[in-house]
């Protein structure tokens, strides 16, 4: 799977779309050949090409910067009001390429290769049709924020994704440097436009991120960027000519423009507003529906999500309560109770770098016990190496808890896994191995090398993805870790499960809360403390991840109870003859789709089996 956010924004969640028909989406017409289409084969190829010229990061991303696209390998992605008109009319222009296919013609698989992608192109219009924001782990009103903006992300993404073997490799590095000072200038254009609009972050989100600005906004002796390229220049016997080089654009032309974007950013927060949700914004509610639309990939209204959220966290809430009862732990709210394991000094590792070291250690031992257990359950193993690793401390501060990124096709350095050890007492030993399994093996990792190794996918779809069916296979995944075994001997790792899972739960209620019913950052904060005892700081740095991603949050849940859906519902039909690895190859066969499709593919599968 790529990087999160690149997945993402390379995929559904650039915008939302009118969904599919809900009849007859997958139905195959009696005329259909049985042969692949090269007219469609060749669209779809065209295509992928079209996305990497767009995106160059992607192409770094994915290993595929050589050859006829050597030249992406020094480029970034245009973020000019010019390069945002360009991606518009592509998107149309793509759209009428499809419509020139005759989709009834075409075979099952092709069918639903050509669906799934016209959601895509058709999710990108949506959110392009709004003339403000930018993207993150979805579309984002901001184009600056402590999660979103080059200022945070390219930093990272040359010094871990953009490899440096030759001098050509250097010198396109070199590129890429003075491309982020141009990439910083345009997006602090797009600050003032979206302000110009009534469109900016509120006061706590720009506190964030101006705190993260100046951490980053260092001497070129001090500089990630500068640091990265010398180092591994030096190493592949380049000499220091680049780290100098380096030095020289860094200080002549990205710390002037971080400059210019830091000025911004603190002149919005003069005027800035304290409201946390989208609703204060022209054409806001629009938008949430849109984001929440694309995101999840169902047609469920933001009241409707809050309510679903509600209701699974009550039932969630009675499986802990006897649990905790089994620890003897019988007084207090669920939240008092899991607030008092937060504090329990045996949970706790030292908020020290040899304490976070020994963290990120204990992380890659629980990755390591889980996969000779994954047989048992897979028929399919990705062949892919997976590691977890620390967030950068210069990020931390406005990071999401914990994410993971992609390895590339070629598998040349493997997939990662990301914690942010900002405080290590947000991360208790007892909450480690459920998200070390979403995020690495059989949650993101696992889901996304299967893409990858897919030859029955063409490529824009192994490296397109969506919110909704990757967070809810990932959040199935701490389910089905459970269900192997993995917490046998460690209950308190059985409670950090399940305390996810209502946190996933009430992301429901919050993400919509926020958005849709008008709450505040603080009532937001207040709730998951009060509901399930969630450490202070981790809870604000998800709840401003919200306020800046409206209505992913609500994807994991969701795309959760149809992955659980479509396993009960299989198992009724089926009895003795369900097979939980038939099961996952149709779930995961299929590869990345909306979920309102992978319902009807589940349906099928369930009609082929009893057939």
């Amino acid at each position: 799977m790529l990087d999160r956010r690149a997945f993402l924004l390379t995929s559904a969640a650039a915008g939302a779309a009118t969904a599919l028909p809900v009849g007859g989406a997958l139905a195959a017409p009696a005329a259909a050949s049985a042969a692949p289409s090269p007219e469609l084969a060749t669209l779809f190829d065209a295509f992928f090409q079209e996305g990497l010229r767009e995106r160059p990061e992607s192409a770094t991303q994915l290993g595929l910067d050589k050859g006829a696209n050597a030249d992406l390998k020094g480029k970034l992605s245009d973020a000019s009001d010019p390069g945002r008109a360009a991606d518009k009319a592509a998107t149309r222009d793509q759209l009428r390429r499809l419509a020139m296919i005759d989709r009834n013609r075409l075979n099952p698989d092709d069918r639903l290769n050509y669906d799934v992608i016209k959601y895509t192109r058709e999710s990108s219009a949506a959110v392009q049709a709004f003339d403000f924001g930018g993207g993150g782990y979805g579309p984002s009103p901001y184009v600056v924020s402590q999660q979103t903006g080059a200022y945070q992300s390219v930093p990272d993404f040359l010094d871990t994704k953009h490899r440096i073997d030759t001098a050509g490799d250097a010198d396109a590095y070199l590129s890429r440097l003075s491309a982020f000072a141009t990439q910083l200038d345009d997006q602090t254009m797009r600050m003032k436009h979206d302000a110009g609009v009534g469109v900016s972050p509120p006061d706590f989100l720009l506190d964030t991120t101006l705190t993260q600005m100046e951490k980053l906004r260092v001497p070129a002796s001090e500089a990630l960027v500068v640091a990265s390229i010398a180092k591994r220049a030096a190493a592949k016997g380049l000499g220091d000519r680049y780290a100098t080089d380096a030095a020289k654009i860094y200080t002549d032309k990205v710390l002037p423009a971080l400059d210019r974007q830091i000025a911004e950013a603190k002149a919005l927060r003069v005027h800035a507003k304290h409201d946390a949700g989208v609703w204060q914004f022209p054409q806001g509610a629009e938008f949430y529906a849109v984001a929440l639309h694309n995101t999840t990939t169902t047609k469920y209204s933001p009241q409707e999500v809050h309510d679903i959220g509600l209701a699974q966290a009550k039932e969630i809430s009675a499986r802990l309560d006897g649990l905790l009862a089994k620890q003897g732990m019988t007084k207090g709210t669920i939240g008092e109770r899991m607030a008092a394991l937060y504090a329990d000094p045996s949970q706790l590792y030292p908020n020290t770098d040899a304490g976070k070291a020994e963290e990120i250690a204990y992380c890659n031992k629980r990755l390591d016990e889980i996969r000779p257990k994954l047989p048992t359950v897979f028929s399919r193993i990705p062949q892919y190496k997976f590691e977890v690793r620390r967030v950068p401390p210069a990020t931390e501060a406005g990071a999401a808890s914990a994410f993971s990124q992609s390895p590339p096709l070629d598998g040349s350095r493997p997939g990662l896994v990301y914690f942010n050890l900002h405080d290590s007492a947000e991360w208790p030993k007892f909450c480690l191995s459920t998200t070390v399994f979403h995020e690495g093996l059989p949650g993101h990792q696992f889901e996304g090398g299967l893409a990858l190794g897919n030859d029955k996918l063409p490529l824009i779809r192994k490296t397109g993805g969506f919110s909704g069916y990757g967070e809810g296979w990932a959040l199935y995944a701490e389910q089905l870790a459970d269900e192997i075994g993995m917490y046998d001997d460690d209950p308190l790792g059985r409670l950090g499960y399940l305390k996810f899972q209502l946190f996933r739960a009430n992301r429901c209620v919050v993400d919509t809360g926020i958005h849709h019913l008008k709450w505040s950052r603080e009532k937001a904060i207040d709730y998951f403390v009060a509901q399930e005892g969630e450490a202070r700081g981790f809870a604000t740095r998800e709840v401003e991840r919200y306020c800046t991603n409206p209505g992913q949050a609500c994807s994991y849940k969701l795309g959760h109870t149809v992955f659980t859906g479509i396993r009960a519902k299989a198992k009724t039909a089926m009895g003795a003859k369900f097979d939980i690895k038939a099961f996952h190859d149709a779930v995961l066969g299929c590869g990345r789709v909306p979920l309102d499709i992978l319902q009807r593919v589940g349906d099928e599968w369930i009609a082929g089996v009893q057939t």
